[in-house]
Parts: structure tokens; sequence; C-alpha cells
């Protein structure tokens, strides 16, 4: 009779997971802690997030293993929506700047 594949991983792969997740927590929390502000502030949130989030589905979601096919079919999606995110916000700084211009008060002169 012939096993079924089955594929396992050393516990020290998912410990060493967990303590990056805790140090990335820490980061971020340090990042609160500090009270950055302004930019800096959220492009550290954000690069915190996709670190963690890149983590929990590659090693916990069993991406890493994964056939190619498998992951593009996966990632692929949420990244064209990012893309599509984007330009959109581009159009959208660009269509207020243009209503900004457009519609602005014309300053009264008096004429004498």
């Amino acid at each position: 009779m012939e096993k079924a594949a089955h594929q396992t991983h050393p516990i020290s792969t998912y410990l060493s997971i967990w303590f990056l997740l805790f140090v990335l927590s820490t980061f971020s929390y340090l990042v609160d802690y500090f009270q950055l502000e302004g930019n800096m502030r959220w492009l550290l949130i954000l690069i915190f997030m996709f670190l963690k989030a890149g983590l929990i589905v590659s090693v916990f979601m069993h991406m890493k293993w994964e056939r190619l096919a498998i992951r593009g079919a996966i990632l692929l999606p949420p990244l064209a929506l990012l893309v599509f995110v984007a330009l959109m916000v581009i159009e959208s700084n660009y269509v207020s700047g243009s209503r900004a211009s457009a519609f602005a008060p014309v300053p009264f002169v008096a004429h004498e």
C-alpha cells in the first residue's frame, strides 16, 4: 500500500516565526510609545503590518511550500487591487487640485 505524502516541519521554524512576530509587534508598539507623528508613523506601521502579514501567510498558511501557480493565484489579485487603489489615489489628487483651481473664488476688486 502506498502512504499519503505528508510533510512535517520542525517546531523550531514555527518558534522562530513567533519570535519574529513578537519582535515586529514590539516595534509597532514602540512607534506609538515614542509618539511618532505624520508620514513616518504611518510608514513604519504599514511596514511592520506587511512584514507580519507576509510571515503569517508564508509560514502559518504554508504558502512558502506551495507551487508557484498557487502562490500567483492567491497573491496576484490583492496586488492588482493595490495597484488600482494607488491609481485612484493619484487620480483623486489630480481631480481635487483641478477643482480647487477651477472653482477658486475670484478676488473682488472695487472700481473707483
